[in-house]
């Protein structure tokens, strides 16, 4: 059978111009994840649009080939990047969710990457790609029973993610209080003079520590990748605080040609072109490329202040670039050379005492997350091929 014999692609979803719907830009949407990290609010003029039931998939490279994709679940109608594919069933012997896990096997996955079409960099999907895919749907209770056990996988990976949001936001309310709108503890005592507590001064970012700039060693020498050495790129910087997984390796001969470019667990990793202002803490010894500028800290009690006083930044950083015809880019010298405004030593410790166990928590639910996400990767080409039987 005919993909297309079953599945409507780009339906059409009666949107009004000129109307506020629910919005979806490429960015808000993870790896290989159910559900968008946030839904915006836009006045439509274009775009895709889709509907709950709807599965959309990224059409344009790189992210395709890095799993971007959402199933449109309690959104209602809306719209969002034109680079989206979206699909829906023909009718009821296709079941919305399994559609969502089908278009997640390398089977599926791999025929659209083949048929990508465009300049370098920026190639898209040939829709008539999807009249050459012959699929055999099973029957509608067997797709049921296969989205229902996949799917309570990615139910608790959303409610850890939910968890994960709540814990980022409580710490970042604290940062807020104590550190901008400056209600710290004991702040009714203490005189300000020009915005400046008393006791505080203001800090370069070169004074937290010892700025890195990454760099990419020889892609042309293949044995220096695909070891086990962490290299961090801006798109394993998204949607995330702990990159627990990288797009690529380095093996230790590849990243032994740059020693002084190591970062230490804890170090704080700041997206500094072209997608400015993304913000991650190391949680191994790992390498970035050149477009992240990286701070290895001089007191660890420093961490949680310094990574919420980056993520407040980025509107600083689109400034303080030098913005060509193409993208934004922080250098080193600019970048160690933005001021902060720092607290005394005591209410610093405070914070780290309070957002440390918060942070730990965090980790471990990311943790978990990477783990259900590897089980249930494992587990869907084998329900799919009906290896393992429902």
């Amino acid at each position: 059978m005919n993909f297309l014999d079953k599945i409507t692609l780009n339906p059409p979803v009666p949107l009004k111009k000129g109307i506020a719907y629910p919005f979806i830009e490429m960015a808000n949407v993870g790896s290989y994840q159910r559900e968008p990290e946030n839904v915006d609010t836009k006045v439509y003029s274009s775009g895709s649009r889709f509907a709950d039931g709807d599965t959309i998939i990224a059409r344009i490279t790189p992210c395709l080939q890095n799993g971007k994709g959402f199933y449109c679940h309690n959104i209602g109608e809306g719209f969002g990047s034109t680079e989206f594919i979206v699909l829906r069933p023909k009718d009821q012997t296709v079941d919305s969710r399994y559609l969502y896990y089908l278009m997640q096997t390398n089977y599926i996955r791999e025929k659209m990457i083949k048929s990508m079409v465009g300049a370098s960099g920026r190639q898209r999907v040939n829709n008539d790609v999807f009249t050459s895919i012959d699929i055999s749907f099973p029957k509608i209770e067997i797709q049921r029973r296969i989205a229902d056990i996949l799917s309570a996988y990615d139910d608790l990976i959303e409610n850890n993610r939910k968890q994960i949001k709540l814990l980022e936001e409580a710490a970042q309310r604290l940062y807020k209080e104590w550190f901008v709108d400056l209600r710290f503890p004991g702040y009714e005592h203490t005189k300000i003079t020009d915005g400046v507590p008393e006791g505080w001064d203001i800090r370069a970012v070169s004074d937290f520590g010892k700025v890195i700039t990454g760099k990419t060693p020889s892609t042309s020498k293949p044995e220096y990748y695909g070891g086990n050495i962490p290299f961090v790129t801006i798109p394993d910087m998204h949607n995330t605080i702990f990159p627990l997984s990288t797009e690529k390796y380095l093996s230790k001969q590849g990243a032994n040609t740059q020693k002084n470019k190591f970062l230490p667990l804890h170090s704080v990793m700041v997206s500094c072109i072209a997608t400015v202002g993304l913000v991650n803490i190391t949680c191994d010894l790992c390498q970035t490329n050149q477009q992240i500028n990286s701070v290895i800290l001089k007191d660890e009690k420093e961490l949680y202040f310094f990574y919420f006083a980056m993520k407040r930044i980025k509107s600083l950083l689109d400034g303080v670039g030098s913005n060509g015809a193409t993208m934004t880019n922080v250098n080193k010298t600019k970048f160690e050379n933005i001021r902060i405004l720092y607290p005394e030593s005591y209410l610093g410790n405070h914070f780290f005492e309070l957002c440390h166990p918060i942070f730990q928590k965090i980790l471990i639910l990311s943790k978990e997350n990477q783990y259900l996400q590897q089980a249930r990767d494992r587990l869907l080409p084998k329900l799919m091929s009906g290896e393992v039987e429902v």
